[in-house]
């Protein structure tokens, strides 16, 4: 457990997508304190909208195998339709780091396929955590819910250990909506996929690039 806090920028700094985990558990303290961290997230009015389960042991194998033995399709929140420009150019150079670390060659769809359904078993990690919001509460909420996933993160890296947060897990929505028993009126946003990260993982040899400043952001005044 780490003893002494760091600083914002070494946590931001630190913090990768982290694609394969050592099995054993994280103590519920550190589940609770993780936790603890991520609800004080910024939100719209103080709204705070997410609402979070925190799946674990047995009961995630029990997950893993429900997940893979069904067979629907379908996401609370439409994906993009398609990814143009510098951000198709992105999504393909992380994929090729990706790939590239775990050996799946250019053309073979296959393997890249399989690597993509790993997301299903949260790469192997010992916890999983679901993020909701209320539908009604719209893009405000969803606003809200990516400064809890970022702090979620952080608070995790925190604590030496390993998280990514996992779209793909929003395209199971109605079979985790039964799961958990959710209302109708909430919407999954993503999946947290976090535990001791295997750090000799060949997934997790990379990490991504980030575009410099100057890209992304106009100085003014």
């Amino acid at each position: 457990m780490v003893t002494s806090l760091r600083s914002f920028d070494e946590l931001a700094a630190a913090r990768w997508s982290c694609r394969g985990y050592e099995p054993e558990p994280v103590p519920q303290e550190i589940l609770e304190a993780i936790a603890t961290t991520a609800q004080r997230a910024p939100s719209w009015c103080n709204t705070q909208p997410w609402h979070t389960e925190i799946v674990s042991g047995a009961e995630l194998d029990r997950l893993r195998k429900a997940l893979a033995e069904d067979g629907r399709w379908g996401s609370d929140f439409a994906f993009p339709e398609r990814y143009e420009g510098v951000y198709r150019d992105r999504r393909r150079e992380v994929a090729w780091q990706l790939y590239d670390a775990v050996g799946v060659e250019r053309g073979d769809r296959a393997a890249s396929g399989a690597q993509t359904m790993l997301n299903f078993e949260f790469f192997g990690a010992p916890h999983a955590a679901f993020i909701t919001v209320p539908t009604a509460l719209g893009v405000y909420a969803l606003a809200d819910a990516g400064a809890y996933v970022q702090t979620f993160l952080l608070a995790v890296e925190s604590h030496g250990l390993g998280a990514i947060a996992q779209a793909a897990l929003a395209q199971k929505a109605d079979f985790l909506r039964e799961w958990f028993d959710w209302d109708e009126d909430r919407s999954l946003v993503c999946a947290i996929s976090f535990g001791r990260p295997d750090r000799g993982h060949p997934a997790n040899s990379f990490r991504s690039h980030r575009v410099p400043v100057a890209e992304a952001v106009r100085f003014h005044g």
